[in-house]
């Protein structure tokens, strides 16, 4: 999520607005909002009966790893998780629920890293697509000198407000995981 907020960011034209602090909070929200039901279940099935002693920690840790599990393998393109389990040298198992955590985690960062920049790539392209129209207006006037950047800034945010940008963002990292 925060590679996406992080494009967003970049394709405006503001390095440092908003701050790497907001960011990283909403990136961290967005986040909980998205795992709220995961870690429900975790909660419910290992967290709680290890607290009231009705289970020990390695049981625990077989009852809560369940749900992470499902999410992850629901959440992980299948080529990435083919990557992961080639080159960790196991031997390929029957079912993907099979696959050990140390490949299913890695795996399942590659297939997030690969949506982000999926979805940033959708979101810098209109606002590259503006910044060179302004150029080449800049261009036909015979202004070389001032820069596009400094002309295109007020436009992009104009644009990015008008199409209610940040709902747009945030609904398309949200909807990504449609199975978690």
């Amino acid at each position: 999520m925060i590679v996406v907020l992080g494009i967003t960011r970049n394709a405006l034209g503001l390095p440092t607005s908003p701050p790497n602090q907001v960011l990283t909070g909403l990136a961290l929200f967005l986040t909980l909002f998205v795992m709220g039901p995961v870690l429900g279940d975790i909660n419910e099935v290992a967290i709680q009966p290890y607290m009231d002693g009705t289970v020990t920690v390695s049981q625990a840790y077989e009852a809560g790893v369940v749900p992470l599990r499902e999410f992850l393998l629901s959440n992980t393109r299948e080529d990435e998780l083919k990557l992961m389990i080639g080159l960790s040298g196991e031997e390929a198992p029957a079912d993907a629920s099979a696959v050990s955590m140390t490949t299913l985690v890695p795996a399942f960062v590659l297939s997030e890293l690969k949506s982000a920049f999926i979805i940033g790539l959708v979101v810098f392209i209109p606002f590259l697509v503006l910044d060179m129209l302004v150029s080449a207006s800049l261009m036909s006037m015979g202004m070389m000198m001032v820069p596009p950047t400094i002309v295109s800034l007020p436009f992009k945010l104009l644009l990015f407000v008008v199409v209610d940008g940040w709902s747009l963002i945030t609904t398309a990292l949200v909807g990504s995981y449609g199975g978690g």
